[in-house]
This record gives structure tokens, sequence and C-alpha cells, in this order.
């Protein structure tokens, strides 16, 4: 299973997400990742604690990955950002 479907398996049974991208930008070694993830989970909590949450969540694949991005939103500010956009 590529490292992209393994992030995304997890990250969706952990999060719940309304909107989840997982995209390799390493052209398919899995050496760079970028995640963008919408949970209600995140709600109440600052930026830090969101990636460590995600961090705790990919605790056995993040050692393999070079490089690492995430962006972390609620559904409302995911939105708000959409209509900025």
């Amino acid at each position: 299973m590529a490292v992209t479907e393994v992030i995304s398996a997890k990250l969706k049974e952990s999060f719940s997400p309304t909107h989840l991208e997982v995209v390799d930008e390493s052209d398919g070694c899995g050496a760079k990742i970028s995640v963008i993830i919408i949970s209600e989970e995140f709600s109440g909590k600052n930026m830090l604690k969101r990636h460590k949450a995600v961090h705790a969540v990919l605790k056995d694949e993040l050692p393999n990955i070079h490089a690492f991005s995430q962006k972390t939103h609620t559904p409302a500010e995911w939105a708000k950002k959409q209509q900025q956009s």
C-alpha cells in the first residue's frame, strides 16, 4: 500500500474529516507529503495541538518521510478560507 493510502486511512479513522487531501509531492517515492485535513475534531485546539494530534496518529510513518506539511482546519475555518479565495 502506498504511503499516501496509509496516511489517508489513518487520518480518516482518527479525525473523521469532512475534507482530506494527501499529496505525494515527490513523484511517488513518498519522501515529501502534504496534507490538508478539515475536521470538527480540531475545534477548540490551537494550531500546535492540531499538528501534534496529526503527528501522533502518523508516528510510524513520519520517520520515513523527508518533508511533511499539514494544514489543519475546522469546517467553519475552511468555509471562510474558501470564501476569501
